[in-house]
């Protein structure tokens, strides 16, 4: 398990960033995919945007996007408030068992 999944199961969101290149590696990665240089691990922004979503049954599933570059699915909780892309929405819960669970909220 590395150190992604770890926090996740922590309900933290984090990254990894090269310092030599000064960018997010994404997918995480203990090594930076553009120089293979180590990498640190941050706290990623839980305020992102609506990229796309879709509904079935109850539940509406939906694309992220955090820091402009990471885009992650999860279940968006609406609540009275009608999705609409581009909008502006919060990480609410995250956590890992077999896989990356990710919740958010409209904002």
């Amino acid at each position: 398990m590395n150190q992604f999944e770890n926090e996740l199961k922590k309900d933290k969101f984090v990254c990894s960033e090269c310092p030599k290149c000064n960018k997010l590696v994404w997918p995480p990665s203990n090594f930076c995919s553009g120089c293979f240089g180590d990498v640190i691990w941050r706290q990623v922004s839980r305020n992102g945007k609506l990229i796309e979503f879709s509904k079935k049954d109850n539940t509406i599933f939906c694309i992220a996007e955090f820091e402009n570059m990471i885009r992650i699915m999860g279940e968006l909780e609406i609540g009275t408030k009608k999705p609409q892309i581009g909008q502006d929405l919060e990480l609410v819960k995250c956590n890992y068992d077999i896989k990356g669970n990710f919740f958010f909220q409209l904002k």
